[in-house]
């Protein structure tokens, strides 16, 4: 694991254990919580999003070359798999949107809709790739594997945190922690650095608003779990900010919304962003 990693690691280490879920601390001994899952949000997600690549640009906004792998703590065997990858192997098989699952999607160049699909679940919507995910904050009956698997998702507040030098700020604020499993095997990159189906992913959520112009913005502090190709947990931290309306959704079929390819456009039209 490089420096980077392990700092970041570290830093979601920090931020879980100041976190507590939202409801039982917050009521009178006894009380229980009757407000859904919307009313008890810390901070509003929905709305459109866009993806603002200012780092890994080499491997998010172009499919690396077959190999590249720099960065990902794979492990031999996940090693061999990436460099055994072919497109046109997938292209023929019909599994282009192995790219498009959960670890890889959200690194993806996209623009992200969310919504309250009703009280108790939210609902994802990616034009990259036509992708659609659900965070369920009540138990639902669990699907068949898929792309975007099966998230549970659930509010934390922060109870403490500590600022320049240790230095204690007082409570506020949160994150929304989404736990994905029962997911099917796929890419963490596009050039087929693999995932296995028993991977575990979990995500941290959180808003910030700059003054001026400059906007709300959403990172998605995200933790792959993968025994199967990693020698440790990877973890990765994506940025996107919100849009004041909703132009410039583009959706684009697994086949043509991949990044360009070794530089080179896709046989169906590249990437319009």
């Amino acid at each position: 694991m490089d420096r980077t990693n392990s700092c970041l690691l570290a830093a979601t280490a920090l931020l879980v254990a100041a976190l507590q879920p939202v409801g039982a601390a917050a009521q009178p001994p006894g009380a229980a919580d009757t407000r859904s899952p919307r009313e008890r949000a810390l901070f509003d997600l929905t709305g459109q999003w866009v993806a603002v690549v200012t780092e890994d640009w080499r491997w998010r906004m172009v499919t690396p070359q077959i190999g590249d792998t720099a960065s990902v703590p794979l492990n031999p065997r996940g090693r061999t798999a990436a460099a055994e990858w072919s497109l046109e192997r997938d292209r023929a098989a019909g599994n282009l949107c192995k790219a498009f699952g959960l670890p890889g999607l959200m690194r993806q160049p996209t623009r992200i809709r969310i919504d309250w699909e009703d009280d108790d679940t939210l609902e994802l919507q990616f034009d990259a790739g036509r992708q659609v995910r659900k965070l369920e904050f009540a138990p639902v009956a669990v699907a068949a594997p898929s792309l975007q698997g099966h998230s549970e998702a659930r509010w934390f507040r922060q109870t403490q945190s500590r600022g320049v030098f240790g230095a204690r700020t007082p409570p506020g604020g949160g994150t929304l922690a989404v736990r994905t499993t029962q997911l099917t095997e796929g890419y963490l990159r596009p050039n087929g650095v693999p995932y296995s189906a028993g991977a575990t992913v979990k995500e941290y959520f959180t808003t910030f608003t700059l003054p001026g112009d400059a906007g709300t913005w959403l990172v998605v502090t995200m933790v792959v779990d993968d025994p199967q190709y990693l020698t440790t947990e990877m973890l990765v931290s994506s940025q996107f900010k919100k849009e004041t309306g909703r132009g410039g959704w583009n959706p684009r079929p697994c086949d043509i919304a991949a990044p360009l390819v070794s530089g080179v456009a896709p046989q169906r039209g590249g990437l319009e962003f």
